[in-house]
């Protein structure tokens, strides 16, 4: 088949798969009609998505028709999977759907990528890889692929992390050293599907647009460190090289803490669960030594025993980090005119004492217009919100190019 033909034959493939996962179950004469295909083609085009496993018949449909009933048409996809792995400074979170959304994986591990070497961290992310791939097979779950999430700056095309100042990595090689690994422990990946690796905040970003439709948002981590995923227009801003968000950064206090970046006075060293928990409990500040590994859910849950018992300081502790909450999404309101800005990870988990400071200082001294129209809301997808991210990325690419999955036996 000639180039332009089989991108035309692509094209129509991803039209009639995403119209039905859009639409819902369709007749071949209704798909035909309303994407505007002749039915020869939908007919067509419908054997060869049922031959990748991508479609399935779901019934007769009579509906009070004369004569032989359609079958509707449904997305199946139940035996595609897509596997998202985010590693943040202290756990590894691991996310798995299928093609249709039905989620297969949903766990977080505790893990110290900060006090460990990239290429420990590496061989534990290989780990968990094998373990969800293991539990997809015996489902009956093929992989169509995976993206991993990584808290810093990467390099989508070659798949390297240029740097994660919080973990340590420079020019780590990520997709690289985890496709070789997959070959040598059996991991089942199609060949036109690698290994791919993204920023943890755009990743998030772009589940919060999928889960609630805002085509104009800013999300924060939420993080030991602070990063920012930015959806204008509903796209992903990447900028040129692909590291636009890098707002944890910004330099807000020239006379601030040293961050791990190198610099001193960058925002997350004011609003970051770093921050706080140094602020509230210094001897169990990240970084301390002979600390005890702890999720962040664990030290939230702590942080708020804290609260409830009236521990003093952690009420001005939680005020600040509003108030530097507020002060940075000013700049950020200022330069993107978002309608919301999403508080993920802990940020979401303490909204009701962060939200109201945050947004008064925001409405201070913002620009009245675009401020008046923006607000803070906290994310509902948790600290698993960048794995489920690049889930969906895997997924986006097979609804782009329904080739990608191989023609069943």
């Amino acid at each position: 088949m000639p180039a332009d033909q089989a991108l035309v034959r692509r094209a129509n493939l991803s039209l009639v798969l995403r119209h039905l996962r859009e639409r819902g179950p369709r007749s071949r004469a209704a798909v035909a009609a309303e994407t505007g295909l002749n039915k020869t083609t939908v007919t067509s085009l419908v054997a060869e998505l049922q031959a990748r496993g991508l479609l399935k018949e779901t019934g007769p449909q009579h509906e009070g028709a004369i004569g032989r009933p359609g079958l509707p048409l449904a997305l199946d996809g139940s035996a595609v999977g897509a596997l998202g792995v985010e590693v943040n400074v202290d756990y590894i979170a691991v996310f798995a759907t299928d093609l249709g959304g039905r989620v297969l994986i949903d766990r977080r591990v505790s893990f110290d990528a900060m006090g460990c070497p990239a290429e420990r961290t590496l061989t534990e992310l290989d780990s968990v890889i094998r373990q969800a791939s293991d539990g997809l097979r015996a489902l009956g779950v093929h992989l169509a692929g995976i993206t991993v999430a990584v808290p810093g700056l990467v390099d989508t095309g070659c798949g390297i992390v240029v740097v994660a100042p919080n973990l340590g990595w420079h020019n780590v090689p990520v997709a690289a050293r985890l496709s070789g690994r997959a070959g040598q422990e059996g991991v089942e990946l199609l060949a036109q599907a690698p290994i791919t690796v993204d920023n943890d905040a755009n990743l998030a970003a772009l589940a919060e647009h999928t889960a609630t439709g805002v085509s104009d948002l800013v999300y924060l981590t939420g993080e030991v460190g602070v990063g920012g995923g930015i959806i204008a227009g509903g796209r992903l801003l990447g900028g040129a090289d692909g590291f636009a968000g890098e707002v944890g950064h910004v330099l807000v206090d020239p006379g601030g803490e040293r961050c791990g970046c190198g610099r001193s006075g960058c925002w997350e060293t004011k609003v970051g669960l770093a921050a706080l928990i140094r602020k509230v409990s210094p001897e169990q500040a990240y970084g301390t030594p002979h600390q005890v590994l702890r999720d962040p859910e664990e030290r939230l849950a702590e942080l708020q025993l804290l609260r409830a018992a009236g521990e003093p300081g952690v009420e001005e502790a939680l005020a600040e980090v509003g108030r530097w909450l507020g002060r940075g999404a000013a700049t950020l309101v200022n330069l993107f005119n978002p309608r919301v800005i999403v508080l993920g990870g802990y940020f979401a988990q303490l909204a009701e004492a962060l939200i109201p400071v945050a947004q008064e200082e925001l409405e201070r001294i913002g620009v009245a217009g675009s401020v008046a129209r923006c607000r803070f809301v906290a994310s509902g997808l948790g600290f698993g919100a960048a794995s489920r991210g690049a889930a969906g990325v895997v997924v986006q690419r097979v609804l782009a190019d329904p080739t990608l999955i191989a023609v069943r036996p």
